[in-house]
């Protein structure tokens, strides 16, 4: 996906699929947060089940998806595998985003679409009323 410094704003989704499926790989909150902390270095899903509280199932169902999508490397040592951050760009990508996110307030949060924000179905709701 290349950005179109011609001056022209193409509306066009032609070869955005890669760019669609990286967003959506990092789209849910525990591979998010797996990759902030790979972002610390090397664990097991011992660790990241340690600091998710969650199963080692779903802890290694959600680290298949960032491997298979190129964002996530294993490191084989004895019977345990270490896992790591495949390309440090993807650092890049999480520091940009939260400059955007602190520049529109979180405004996101209120998106009644993909918002977080508790009040937004309600507010939602009176403003259809």
């Amino acid at each position: 996906m290349a950005i179109n410094d011609g001056g022209g704003c193409l509306v066009e989704t032609q070869g955005l699929d890669p760019a669609v499926a990286l967003f959506h790989s990092l789209s849910d909150a525990t591979r998010l947060a797996i990759v902030h902390r790979l972002a610390c270095g090397e664990a097991r899903v011992l660790d990241l089940m340690a600091g998710l509280g969650l199963a080692q199932s779903t802890v290694s169902a959600h680290v298949a998806c960032l491997r298979d999508c190129g964002l996530v490397v294993g490191r084989p040592q004895g019977r345990q595998v270490f896992y790591s951050l495949a390309r440090p760009e993807l650092m890049d990508l999480l520091a940009s985003a939260e400059s955007l996110l602190a520049a529109t307030g979180n405004a996101v949060a209120l998106c009644p679409n993909y918002g977080t924000d508790s009040t937004t179905e309600t507010e939602s709701a009176e403003v259809r009323a």
